[in-house]
């Protein structure tokens, strides 16, 4: 039987992405962002209920995709995620949503981009002052390239998890599931996206019913919550910190910085940095680092280990021969780690996620999430 990735946040898991799982027919195996997203923000739920749901509702093995790797650029995302399922040495394919469904043109994208060719024509069109995603499919479309694979968020993370197989020269085989409808946006689509469920009070009929229940009973974490320790932590940060950030290339740091410094919300310190070239995620990854004491140098290093969140007795199979046969260690939630630098970051960012909750979180509900969920 085969083993089939999915790298995922599922932010909170919904019918579509249990429909991805029923798509696969082999060994379901889940990375997924522990409790801070790529979009630089809190998870809604944390990471062990989200955990729970997935492998209530078809995963067979939950991993948490390594922090550094979850807050990352869709790039960094993608290839972090590609890098520790080639690592696992036990992975067949890796399974991804898209809006076109095509493969074939994911790929033939992928591969356009690890050119020079593109290099020097995005260069191009950079300097003319577009913003980089526009940029982007300009650059490809002057190549002849399918600039329309570039203009939805699961076909351009798609594009990005092909180029990660090509450049890592990875074994495992891409796959694809279309995502059909208009869900981006729209409160009234059959199965909307997760982004548009977090701005609804009831997930009825959007969320599978094992994982709803689940949901029901945890607590959220929003922006809102924690967003005056947000501020103070900017507040206090030295003109050193700013500039060590990560994605404060050409000076961003420094007009982020000056930002934090006069603006009193973090929309307010975004809406002041932003420009058409930086993205508003960009922005927001950049301050949720600032929050969590990460640098660019330590985003830019390999995960050590990861960790096990939930799993089935399938998943404990691949679990055992991952740790056989793989190269990047597996250990399980709550367990200490070997690398104190890497272990002492995901302690703190794990304090500072309490500080997002909306309500209280007594000790015995945070002690009783510190370990694996077995199905």
């Amino acid at each position: 039987m085969k083993t089939v990735g999915i790298i995922c946040e599922y932010n909170p898991f919904h019918n579509g992405h249990a429909k991805q799982l029923g798509a696969i027919n082999g060994v379901k195996v889940c990375l997924m962002s522990g409790n801070y997203v790529q979009r630089g923000e809190p998870a809604l739920l944390d990471k062990y209920t989200r955990a729970k749901a997935a492998v209530l509702c078809g995963a067979d093995l939950v991993l948490e995709l390594p922090l550094t790797y979850a807050i990352s650029s869709a790039e960094g995302f993608a290839r972090g995620g590609v890098e520790v399922l080639t690592r696992l040495g036990c992975i067949d394919g890796l399974c991804f949503g898209s809006e076109s469904g095509e493969i074939e043109d994911i790929m033939s994208t992928a591969r356009l981009l690890l050119t020079e060719p593109f290099r020097a024509a995005l260069r191009s069109e950079l300097a003319s002052g577009v913003s980089f995603p526009r940029a982007r499919q300009n650059a490809v479309e002057t190549l002849g390239g399918n600039g329309s694979v570039l203009e939805n968020p699961n076909d351009i993370l798609a594009v990005e998890y092909c180029k990660a197989l090509l450049t890592l020269q990875s074994p495992i085989a891409p796959m694809t599931v279309r995502r059909e409808g208009n869900y981006h946006e729209s409160l009234q689509a059959e199965n909307p996206s997760a982004s548009v469920l977090r701005t609804m009070a009831d997930w009825r009929g959007f969320v599978p019913e094992k994982a709803l229940e689940i949901f029901e009973a945890a607590p959220r974490y929003t922006v809102r919550a924690g967003e005056r320790a947000w501020l103070a932590r900017l507040r206090a940060m030295s003109e050193a910190e700013f500039e060590a950030l990560p994605y404060g290339s050409e000076g961003l740091w420094r007009k982020v910085m000056h930002a934090c410094r006069k603006e009193a919300t973090l929309e307010a310190m975004i809406e002041a940095a932003k420009s058409k070239r930086y993205t508003h995620t960009r922005l927001k990854r950049m301050l949720l680092c600032a929050f969590l004491g990460i640098s660019e140098e330590m985003l830019k290093r390999s995960a050590p280990y990861v960790r096990v969140l939930a799993l089935n007795a399938n998943g404990a199979a691949v679990v055992r021969r991952a740790r056989k046969c793989g190269s990047i260690p597996v250990i399980n939630a709550g367990e200490k780690a070997l690398e104190p630098e890497y272990a002492e970051l995901e302690r703190r960012a794990a304090a500072l996620y309490g500080l997002f909750l909306e309500g209280e979180l007594t000790a015995a509900d945070a002690g009783a999430q510190e370990r694996v969920f077995v199905l």
